[in-house]
């Protein structure tokens, strides 16, 4: 994966290796299931942002061990089945310019390739043996399905408040980044209070990352973000009230770093928040 592909190589890239490595190894124990090739296709391309985040947390706080980069597999693995499901539910035709999971594999292989990684999921969380990341990886999951059910039916409706969009994409994306950095801090032995700092970071930061990504891709008639701006009576004003929150959670997202130790990785996660900045 180069940095073309992956903008996070440039800066991140010996993470993003490890990653993939850990995944790689995730991947062997299930190489003799039917499984196996929908699952390299489904991993195939991601920036693994959410890992990323994970692993700075941990090496903030203390290193990038094996339960890290477990726990960084579990972490990307919700995240890759949360795609494949949300891409059923939009009928999405592409994704960042590939065959969507269920156009390439049918709708049968992608529900039960979801069930499948679930699975995985849980026999991850199991070998880590830390009931606080299994209730918080469970919680995550719990609470990005909620999303994806306010979503729905808020866009049915078509009376979407900034609160409501905040609420949809604080649980369908900045759970995520929260349990990311939160168990990343636990596994690394982090304080409470430093995995609260990070935990506070990761929610801010993927609020942040989510609202760009919204503004980058304005013309897709099918996000939430446009039911604001046809129910504005002045598109810019939507445009300009995006642009406050964008740079208001980058903001949080830095100050929460303050309750971090001041090291490279905390540079790292700071950088982050400057790629979650809109620009053009």
């Amino acid at each position: 994966m180069d940095a073309e592909a992956n903008p996070l190589m440039e800066t991140y890239g010996r993470y993003v290796r490890m990653i993939d490595r850990a995944l790689e190894d995730e991947l062997g124990s299930h190489a003799g299931s039917e499984f196996i090739g929908p699952l390299r296709y489904s991993l195939e391309g991601g920036k693994r942002i959410r890992p990323v985040i994970l692993a700075l947390a941990a090496d903030c706080v203390g290193s990038v061990d094996g339960n890290a980069l477990a726990a960084a597999c579990a972490v990307e693995l919700l995240h890759m089945e949360s795609i494949i499901h949300d891409d059923i539910i939009d009928e999405e035709t592409s994704r960042r310019g590939r065959e969507p999971f269920h156009k390439r594999y049918g709708q049968t292989t992608s529900i039960l390739t979801g069930d499948f990684v679930l699975g995985m999921i849980l026999s991850i969380s199991a070998r880590l043996d830390s009931p606080r990341i299994t209730a918080d990886l469970a919680t995550t999951a719990m609470l990005m399905s909620e999303g994806e059910m306010i979503e729905g039916r808020l866009g049915e409706e078509g009376d979407v408040t900034f609160d409501d969009y905040l609420r949809v994409i604080e649980y369908k994306t900045a759970t995520a980044f929260e349990v990311a950095a939160r168990t990343g801090a636990i596994i690394a032995g982090g304080t409470d209070a430093q995995a609260g700092a990070l935990a506070s970071y990761g929610k801010n930061v993927g609020i942040a990352y989510q609202i760009r990504d919204d503004l980058l891709d304005w013309k897709n008639e099918d996000r939430l973000f446009n039911a604001l701006v046809r129910r504005g009576s002045d598109p810019r004003s939507v445009f300009d009230r995006m642009e406050e929150m964008l740079a208001e959670y980058s903001d949080r997202a830095r100050s929460a770093l303050l309750g971090a130790p001041a090291n490279a990785a905390r540079d790292g996660l700071e950088e982050l928040t400057r790629l979650a900045s809109f620009k053009g």
